[in-house]
């Protein structure tokens, strides 16, 4: 295999917890007041730390979210995860093929380390990944699309960057893997590959993952 480091982003790679967690999103921005569709929360947000959120909206209506948005939105999510979330269909596959070929594997994430665990749990994720392997926006000060986090991921896993590949569904994600100096692949199930550009290349169904990492 050409890379020494396989970087996961979480939310709609690993877990397919993008549907779930857009949805709250929009919903409860249309609920403070700021009307959001499940769509522009995708389009918007999608691959985002929260801090994006309360950037944007600031940004656009010169408000400021509640004090309690993040605990809200959180405890939300984390609930509709105990009850819906599912992980993405032949990712088990793909990190057994990496532990049988004995390449390390990472996940680093917009998500907070107490989010990313609960979607592990109910999806089963958490067998894969040991503590020392999962890293989470909270880890730097930026997240995606800086590329901060991806570094992070690979300083603490002791690869260079150009010997790493990220694993991405998002536009920010791949901003922020190409601002680090790393190969990445579109993940393409949910977001167009129009929108996923300057990716090494793309697929749409993790059974193909294993072969263009070969």
């Amino acid at each position: 295999m050409r890379y020494e480091l396989v970087i996961f982003d979480n939310d709609g790679v690993l877990v397919d917890s993008e549907p779930i967690a857009n949805t709250l999103l929009a919903e409860y921005l249309t609920e403070l007041g700021h009307p959001t569709s499940y769509q522009e929360s995708l389009r918007d947000y999608m691959g985002s730390a929260v801090h994006r959120v309360h950037d944007l909206v600031e940004e656009r209506t010169g408000e400021k979210l509640p004090e309690d948005f993040d605990a809200t939105l959180h405890a939300r999510t984390v609930a509709a995860f105990q009850q819906e979330l599912e992980p993405v269909p032949g990712i088990a596959d793909v990190l057994g093929k990496l532990v049988a070929d004995g390449v390390p594997y990472c996940v680093a994430s917009s998500s907070s380390h107490e989010r990313i665990r609960a979607g592990h749990r109910k999806t089963g994720m958490d067998q894969w990944f040991e503590e020392e392997w999962i890293f989470s926006s909270e880890d730097v000060g930026r997240g995606k699309p800086a590329p901060d986090l991806f570094l992070h991921a690979a300083e603490r896993m002791g690869v260079r960057p150009e010997r790493c590949v990220v694993i991405e569904d998002s536009p920010l994600g791949v901003e922020a893997a190409r601002a680090a100096g790393m190969a990445v692949y579109g993940f393409t199930s949910m977001m167009p590959a129009d929108r996923l550009t300057g990716v090494t290349g793309y697929f749409s169904d993790m059974s193909q993952l294993p072969e263009l990492l070969a």
